[in-house]
């Protein structure tokens, strides 16, 4: 008679699946959820440089308003193209613009006051900027 090799049974090759089984998983959603993060990033990078047109020192003008653009840049910018114009007009963000704030120095310390807005950008990928005044 011949000797029995020593193999896996069944048990345990149905263990060593279903661990495959739960690693693969987990690694996909890992994969799935730094793509959804990758593609969130490069978004709010794109609008970001979008978003540079917004801050110009006449955007504290307009709180609880949606501007374009083009209305903010036209006094700073002389824009003659009239596809430029179209362009800059669609873009649209809602402006909020919260109470200023005030540093001051303490008693102690000698120095300047500071004055701060934060100025919300609300679109697909809101956004916060402040601005700082001496």
């Amino acid at each position: 008679m011949k000797p029995l090799r020593p193999a896996f049974t069944i048990i345990e090759i149905l263990v060593s699946v279903l661990i495959l089984s739960v690693s693969i998983i987990f690694i996909l959603k890992l994969h799935s959820d730094n793509h959804e993060q990758a593609v969130y990033i490069s978004e709010r990078n794109k609008l970001s440089l979008e978003d540079s047109l917004y801050l110009t020192p006449l955007i504290l003008r307009y709180h609880k308003d949606t501007k374009d653009a083009y209305t903010l840049l036209q006094d700073e910018f002389s824009i003659e193209s009239s596809e430029s114009r179209e362009i800059l007009k669609q873009n649209k963000r809602a402006v909020f613009i919260p109470e200023s704030g005030q540093t001051l120095p303490s008693e102690e310390e000698y120095g300047y006051a500071a004055t701060f807005h934060q100025i919300f950008l609300k679109d697909t990928h809101s956004s916060r900027y402040f601005r700082f005044g001496f």
